[in-house]
């Protein structure tokens, strides 16, 4: 795992790159937060879709909801980025659609988007 650091707007930013599987289940999920501060000091992460299990995305395993409200307990941002287009599940759509709109959590396309969202104070 590389940890690069941005600064956007006064807001440092954690870059995740990763060929591994990062966010298996809720104790990777904290672990990432906690090597994250620990080594960049960030509370704002952007990370590959690919570093996340497939399971996350099911949202009849509800991994998504434990995992996320983790990085909303330790008051983490989190910008995943990649093609979301491969799920068709309206309930999906609907779950992306309403984190997109909030302050903490977002799915987007890529890298810019996730710096533009995440610089926003």
């Amino acid at each position: 795992m590389k940890i690069t650091k941005i600064k956007e707007n006064d807001a440092e930013i954690a870059v995740i790159s990763s060929s591994e599987m990062l966010i298996t289940d809720v104790q990777s999920a904290l672990d990432l937060i906690a090597t994250v501060n620990y080594e960049a000091g960030c509370h704002r992460i952007i990370l590959n879709k690919s570093a996340v299990c497939e399971d996350f995305f099911n949202l009849k395993t509800r991994l998504a909801g434990e995992i996320l409200q983790k990085f909303v307990n330790y008051h983490v941002k989190i910008a995943i980025i990649g093609d979301f287009s491969e799920y068709s599940s309206k309930n999906f759509k609907d779950f992306i659609y309403e984190s997109n709109k909030g302050k903490d959590l977002f799915f987007l396309s890529n890298e810019k988007q996730a710096l533009d969202k995440l610089s926003i104070r």
